[in-house]
């Protein structure tokens, strides 16, 4: 029960992610916090679309608002990313201290 229930919680968060919109979108906040008006996506979407996406985020617990005026500043939360990294169905070399070659497929290329 409490494997299927993981399954779950890992397939949505990963589902809010999945989109290119939202994926541009987590990709800019992983820099910095950022004005809903300094937010931009490729291809430029509609302010009310814009919403819907971060709407989405917001609810998967990936990324909050504080109200600054009449403006919106969006933030990752904290444990967005370790939350992000824990959903994906693979071991955490972080934990064992493995070294991960980044480019293997190079390794045997010619120059």
């Amino acid at each position: 029960m409490i494997a299927s229930i993981q399954v779950e919680v890992s397939t949505s968060l990963l589902a809010a992610v999945a989109d290119p919109i939202r994926w541009q979108l987590i990709s800019q906040l992983s820099e910095e916090k950022r004005c809903v008006c300094q937010l931009r996506t490729e291809p430029e979407i509609p302010a009310n679309l814009l919403s819907y996406h971060l709407k989405v985020l917001r609810e998967a617990g990936l990324i909050v608002g504080t109200r600054r005026g009449r403006w919106i500043d969006y933030q990752l939360t904290d444990d967005a990313m370790d939350r992000l990294h824990a959903a994906l169905p693979v071991p955490d070399s972080r934990a064992c201290g493995c070294a991960v070659d980044p480019e293997p497929a190079l390794a045997g290329a010619r120059r």
